[in-house]
Order: C-alpha cells, then sequence, then structure tokens
C-alpha cells in the first residue's frame, strides 16, 4: 500500500513543478495552453445596480496569461463614467471627472473589450465586485452578463488562510510582494500585482498537495 502511494505522488506532484505556475485545476490535455485574464476595475463607488444615479467605471485592465506565465498582451482603458466622481474616490484612485470625461464611454469600448477577452477564464480578486459592475455596464447596452470561467483569488485565498486579512495589500505582504509602485489604486497595477499574488496561491496549492501525499505515507509506514 505504501508502495502505491508514492507512485501515485510522483505521478501527480511531478507534472505540477514540471509545468511552472501552470493552472492544474483545469482538466485539458497537456498539449492545450491555458489562457487566462487578470481582471480588475476602478469604479465612482460601490453601487453598481443603485435605480438612481448608480457607480459606474472609470477604468478596465486584463493581463493576459498562458500556462500561468505573462504574455505581453494587456487591455487596459479609463472610461468615463458619464457622471460625477466623489472626492474619496479620487483620493483613492487619482482619478476625476476633469480627467475621466476625455476618455471612451464604456459603450465605446464594449466591443473591443469582449473581443479581447473572449471565453476565457477571469481571475478576479472579490469577483463578485468587478462582474456586478461588467454585468450592470453590459446590461444599460442590451447585452448579456459574463458568462466566462471565474477564478476569485479572494475565496482561494479565504479558504488557504481562514480568519486572516485577504485584501490585496495583506496578501502582498504575507507572500513578499512589493507593492511600493502602488501609490494610488489602478486597475493595471493592481492587475499585476494580482498576477504575483496568484501566482503564489497556485504554488501554495502545490506544496499542500505534496504535504498531504507525504502525510499520507507517514500513516502508511
Amino acid at each position: 500500500m505504501k508502495k502505491s502511494i508514492l507512485f501515485f505522488l510522483i505521478f501527480l506532484v511531478l507534472p505540477l513543478f514540471s509545468a511552472t505556475r501552470e493552472d492544474f485545476s483545469v482538466a485539458r490535455p497537456r498539449s492545450e495552453a491555458l489562457r487566462e485574464f487578470i481582471l480588475d476595475t476602478e469604479t465612482t463607488g460601490l453601487a453598481a445596480l443603485r435605480p438612481v444615479d448608480p457607480d459606474r467605471l472609470t477604468e478596465i485592465a486584463c493581463l493576459e496569461l498562458i500556462n500561468g506565465q505573462r504574455t505581453g498582451r494587456q487591455y487596459q482603458t479609463y472610461l468615463n463614467p458619464e457622471r460625477s466622481v466623489p472626492r474619496k474616490i479620487t483620493e483613492i484612485t487619482g482619478l476625476d471627472r476633469k480627467f475621466l470625461k476625455h476618455h471612451p464611454k464604456f459603450a465605446d469600448i464594449a466591443d473591443d473589450f469582449l473581443a479581447f477577452i473572449q471565453d476565457s477564464p477571469l481571475v478576479i480578486h472579490n469577483a463578485s465586485f468587478d462582474l456586478r459592475f461588467l454585468n450592470a455596464e453590459l446590461a444599460r447596452l442590451g447585452k448579456g452578463p459574463l458568462l466566462n470561467p471565474i477564478v476569485d483569488t479572494l475565496a482561494l485565498a479565504r479558504a488557504k488562510f481562514p480568519g486572516a486579512r485577504v485584501n490585496l495589500d495583506a496578501l502582498c505582504t504575507r507572500f513578499g510582494i512589493d507593492r511600493s509602485r502602488r501609490e494610488k489604486h489602478g486597475a493595471l497595477i493592481d492587475c499585476e500585482l494580482l498576477e504575483e499574488v496568484y501566482a503564489q496561491l497556485k504554488e501554495e496549492s502545490r506544496a499542500k498537495v505534496l504535504l498531504e501525499g507525504m502525510a499520507a505515507l507517514n500513516i502508511e509506514s
């Protein structure tokens, strides 16, 4: 029995380390590349679905990953929210109405954005927030909601570190990720940081698989 567990452990773990930072949770042929997008948004507030004067998107950013590796392809745009921007939001993001009014409206970029992400999995921190805003914007244009597979790194982090702070800053601190360039909240810089956090969360998962397998061996010995 001990020998069979050992062979199973080797079979399970070695492919994970040979495919560095590849998302092993999605079943697919080894020859098939996994395309994902790290996605983040900035908004004028929290109330995407408020009936009167709802909050709107002010920035969208995406980074493309192939098998967990940055490709250099990215999508980023500021957006005219067609409404005022509260001062507290400007303090957080550095974005104000005067700057944003010169940028496109969501309606102007929706088709390009959808063509960029296609049906690829989206990796988002606190996914329900960003999806609520994106789907509200799409609904205003008579388009259906995003149906892409979603990886919510907030949920992953809560499962791995129960009771701990798991916002982006806290996870960067936990994993030793330099966030000194994050002077303001911005969708693109947050995507770059989240890509590093996502990689570390996956490495934690690989380590857990290995440790649980070794524990099973110890039980059998």
